[in-house]
Formats: structure tokens, C-alpha cells, sequence
């Protein structure tokens, strides 16, 4: 049995929560309140919120380095989120885990920066639950570059040979970092699951509602210990992480593409010709790879959070999405106070 019907103000809550808590933390990362990277999960809100609405009680999520948009979902207050990704003892984990690095023992869940990860720490819990909390399950969550690493195909592996109830959500926007997917990757991923004897779907990440019928399918048979694997395509319009070069490139490509071209006069007129093939080969590989993020930006127009929003009626929307937009400024403003800022959130 199902965990419940599919609700479109719940789902819009959940979408909406992960959205305005993600600009919060672009916000502190531009004030320089968050140290390094930050991989945003802004366009995978329906792929996660259509997975973790069906959750219950006990089962457990592995994520990727994109983990604040399942723990949000999953109901954790974004203050100590917030508060976790600035290095404050306020956070989570007193500052010591920071944004890439995500523990709620309590849900349970776990997040770890390295690559296909999930898998294993999925199959872990699965694997605790078959003898300490019979009839949950376990859900992973990864980007299609994650498929190629082994430990993730022995995970495939090993949860359907030991029946484990796992999930292996899989959040494709075609590109790993900055290189194409395809390029990289061969076959289908979907019938590269199924020859593991997954069960599997997929889905258009963005439709809240689509991801939730075929997770929902899926869950049924995991909770039943059938394993499963849903591609959930997705579309990230702020890149691998934020502030990635290829979209400043591809957004302001005189000022971005001023130092790469710097040398290209040089390069011209280089006594050897090997050197001038060689740079001139790089930068056609850099307008090849500009070429095509550029296309898939117009293949991809759809934004999950105006497609949940616009599912309600326009007052039960603007009223959900003021609650939680007061809800998530209240949290930044309080994050910016604790971290000694005096910026004041928007």
C-alpha cells in the first residue's frame, strides 16, 4: 500500500521549501559566508520532493554532495542547515560537516561528496533495516556521472542478489561536470539497470507530480524487497557547482572569454605549428562543449517550482509560497546574525 495520494499543496510546499532554501544558501555563498564550492540542487526539486513525499518514518536516504534539497524535503528546520554550511555551531553538526557533508542519524540520513557513494551507504541501510526496522526502505540518490563508478554497479549488484529494499534515484541533466554524459557513458543507463534485475522507471524531472506516481510504483515493489532504479530527468541551471565557468563563459562570453583568448594572437602566429594546432584544437573543444550547454538550456525551458505553483489554484499558491518564503528569510536573517554579518536578507 502506497503512503499516501499524491496532495499538489504538499508537493508545492516541499518543492517550494527546497527552492527558497537553496537561493538562501547562494546568498550566503556570495556574501562569503559558505567556504568553497556550493553544488545547488535549484531544477532537481521535483525529483527529489516526488521520491521523499512517499517516505516514511525510519527509512533512510543516501545522498549525493547535493544533499540540502532531500534533508529539507525529509522536514529538517533550514536554520541549523543554513547555520551547518556557514562552519557555525549552530548547524547540524556544529559546523564540522559543512554543505557537502550532511548526517541526521535521527531520519536517518547521510550525505558524502564522493562520487556514487550513495549507493553504498544505501545498500548499508537497507541492509540494518531487514533486521532493525523490517518494512522500510532505503533510497540513493546520484547524478547519471555516478553510474559509471563501480562502487555503485556493485550496489546495483549486491541489492538485488541479497533482495535489499533500495531505491537508486538517478538525477540526469546529461552532464558530468563539463563533460557530456554521452560522451563518456555507453548504452542506456535504465537497460544498464535492468540487466542488473532492477525494476525501473523514468521520469520528467519537472513535474512534481509525474516523479511521484513512478517513485510511488517503484516504492510498492521495494517495500515488497524488489529493488528499483528511477531516472529522473532533470535540468540545473546553475551548473556543476555555483559560479561555474562554462555558464559565466557561456552568460558574458567578452568578459569571461577575455583571459582564454588572450593568447589566441600568439597562438596565430606561433613559429611551431604543432603549439598553434594544439591551442586552437583546445579552444574548439571549449566552443564544442559552449555549443552544447547552450542547446541544452533551450531544451530545457521548464522549471519544476512554477510547474508545482501553478498546479493550485493562484491564492492557495501565493499563500504557501509566502509561508515559506517567511520561514526560509527568517532562518537566513538569524544565519547572517550568528556568522557576524550584517548583510540583510532579501
Amino acid at each position: 500500500m502506497r503512503t499516501s495520494a499524491y496532495d499538489p499543496a504538499r508537493a508545492f510546499q516541499a518543492v517550494a521549501r527546497m527552492r527558497y532554501t537553496e537561493r538562501a544558501l547562494a546568498e550566503l555563498w556570495q556574501h562569503g559566508l559558505v567556504p568553497g564550492e556550493l553544488h545547488l540542487g535549484i531544477g532537481e526539486e521535483a525529483a527529489v520532493a516526488g521520491v521523499v513525499l512517499h517516505l516514511r518514518p525510519g527509512d533512510a536516504t543516501a545522498t549525493d554532495h547535493r544533499s540540502t534539497t532531500v534533508l529539507v524535503g525529509r522536514g529538517v528546520p533550514v536554520e541549523p542547515l543554513l547555520r551547518e554550511c556557514t562552519g557555525d555551531r549552530g548547524g547540524l553538526h556544529q559546523g564540522h560537516g559543512g554543505h557537502m557533508h550532511l548526517f541526521v542519524p535521527e531520519l536517518p540520513s547521510s550525505s558524502d561528496g564522493i562520487v556514487g557513494s550513495a549507493g553504498p551507504f544505501a545498500c548499508g541501510y537497507a541492509l540494518a533495516a531487514q533486521t532493525l526496522r523490517p518494512e522500510t526502505v532505503s533510497v540513493a540518490f546520484f547524478g547519471e556521472g555516478a553510474a559509471n563508478q563501480g562502487m555503485l554497479l556493485e550496489s546495483w549488484n549486491l541489492a538485488v542478489a541479497w533482495r535489499l529494499p533500495v531505491l537508486f534515484v538517478c538525477k540526469d541533466n546529461g552532464w558530468a561536470i563539463t563533460t557530456r554524459s554521452a560522451e563518456v557513458t555507453g548504452g542506456d543507463l535504465r537497460a544498464r539497470a535492468a540487466g542488473f534485475g532492477l525494476a525501473t522507471a523514468e521520469a520528467d524531472g519537472g513535474d512534481v507530480g509525474e516523479v511521484f506516481r513512478r517513485a510511488g510504483t517503484l516504492l510498492d515493489g521495494v517495500r515488497a524487497g524488489r529493488a528499483a532504479f528511477l531516472r529522473v530527468r532533470v535540468h540545473r541551471p546553475q551548473g556543476h557547482f555555483l559560479g561555474d565557468p562554462m555558464l559565466r563563459l557561456l552568460d558574458h562570453p567578452v568578459r569571461a572569454g577575455r583571459p582564454m583568448t588572450a593568447g589566441l594572437p600568439g597562438a596565430a602566429t606561433h613559429p611551431s605549428g604543432g603549439a598553434r594546432a594544439e591551442r586552437l584544437r583546445g579552444l574548439g573543444i571549449v566552443s564544442a562543449r559552449l555549443g552544447t550547454l547552450a542547446a541544452s538550456r533551450l531544451r530545457h525551458r521548464g522549471d519544476p517550482f512554477a510547474a508545482a505553483r501553478s498546479a493550485l489554484p493562484a491564492g492557495e499558491a501565493a499563500r504557501i509560497d509566502q509561508e515559506v518564503r517567511d520561514e526560509v528569510v527568517a532562518a537566513l536573517r538569524r544565519t547572517i546574525a550568528a556568522t557576524g554579518g550584517t548583510e540583510a536578507a532579501r
